[in-house]
């Protein structure tokens, strides 16, 4: 019973492949809060440097609105009109929006969750449902964003109202001054307040942050059977084989694939190691180790003299022979000759079919240079 509990509880951390699965369909980890912190202090921001610039290109709009010439009295276009009026302002509106804009992405990209995800757009019977809805609004998650909204609520209001009574005599002050002086001192005060809400937003959205890595890290947990299931299906899926063939051939650079393709025999073990011999006569005094690896190295080297029809023969005391008495672009133990001639004469018949695979010859190493998988002398 406890084995079969284990299982089944999501006990486990979501694998990447979970966490990648989920992300498209829309599965994300977002916050709100950090979003609408983001927006509101950007676009302060930029109202707190560009902010006389903006009041001056409304005034003048103001101005320049409530000027009549003969003109607009003779020939009065009112697109003509308007476009000329709202020149004036575009480029102070348009950096708020500029702002903002770079802003509402910044908070995707903060979490990691930035991307167009074409499998959040598709329609899900779940989203339909009216029950799943109630449950949604009148469940843990509806308690928890009510809360959220109370608090935020709260923080900004007791802000505000702070903010408020704390410059109380400034405020009623402002009817004693000229309009001008009153407005910039009344602008002063507003963009200082939202800077302080902006902040206290900042305060919600680092609560709110690892609270929702939290939930979602819950809501995407796995069990260790599950993590096992996944596993599987990750060994046989045709993309990871893919993948594990491509950075096999990585291992290797263009010379050695070069060198395994002109090599005259590769000799295994059969899986953790490969040598390729090459053996010309005129050209090479003996045969020469032209290639050499173990495991994923071995891996490449077998697939490459697949592809380049180069034979390949397994001889598990002879490869580590090689492997472990001799480098590349060295000739092979000389007491290793016999062995290695007996194979290229098999190999030199096979390739001329004067000989099969039946004929294979029965090869010796001598005992001095047997070795294990660990290089050690057997």
């Amino acid at each position: 019973m406890a084995g079969g509990n284990e299982g089944g509880e999501k006990t486990e951390k979501p694998t990447q492949k979970k966490l990648d699965d989920a992300a498209k369909k829309g599965d994300i980890l977002q916050s709100r809060e950090l979003g609408t912190a983001l927006v509101v202090m950007a676009g302060i921001g930029w109202l707190a440097v560009m902010g006389p610039s903006l009041i001056d290109a409304l005034s003048d709009m103001l101005v320049e609105a409530l000027r009549f010439r003969r003109d607009d009295i003779a020939d009065f276009s009112p697109a003509r009109r308007g476009l000329a009026l709202l020149t004036g302002i575009a480029l102070p509106a348009a950096g708020v929006m500029l702002a903002t804009f770079i802003a509402a992405i910044a908070a995707p990209a903060l979490l990691g969750s930035l991307g167009f995800r074409p499998g959040a757009f598709a329609p899900k019977a779940s989203k339909m449902n009216p029950a799943a809805g109630l449950k949604k609004i009148f469940g843990t998650q509806g308690l928890i964003e009510l809360l959220k909204s109370i608090a935020k609520v709260g923080l900004l209001g007791s802000i505000g109202v702070w903010l408020i009574w704390d410059r109380l005599t400034e405020i009623v002050g402002l009817g004693k001054t000229g309009i001008g002086p009153a407005m910039a001192d009344l602008g002063n005060m507003f963009i200082f307040t939202c800077l302080v809400m902006a902040t206290g937003l900042f305060l919600i959205a680092g609560i709110d942050v690892p609270a929702q890595i939290m939930q979602r890290a819950k809501r995407l947990g796995m069990s260790k059977q599950d993590i096992k299931d996944e596993h599987k299906e990750s060994e046989g899926s045709p993309e990871l084989k893919g993948q594990i063939r491509r950075r096999q051939f990585e291992v290797l650079n263009n010379s050695t694939r070069q060198a395994v393709a002109e090599a005259s025999v590769i000799i295994t073990n059969p899986t953790h190691f490969a040598v390729a011999l090459r053996y010309k006569p005129g050209v090479d005094a003996a045969p020469v180790v032209v290639a050499r690896g173990c495991d994923a190295v071995a891996a490449s080297i077998r697939e490459l003299a697949d592809q380049n029809g180069v034979t390949v023969l397994q001889y598990p005391d002879l490869a580590r022979a090689v492997y472990f008495t001799s480098r590349t672009g060295q000739i092979v133990n000389e007491g290793l000759y016999m062995a290695v001639a007996t194979v290229l004469a098999f190999v030199f018949r096979v390739e001329n079919r004067m000989a099969n695979e039946m004929d294979r010859p029965f090869i010796t190493v001598p005992d001095d240079l047997r070795f294990d998988a660990d290089g050690r002398k057997q």
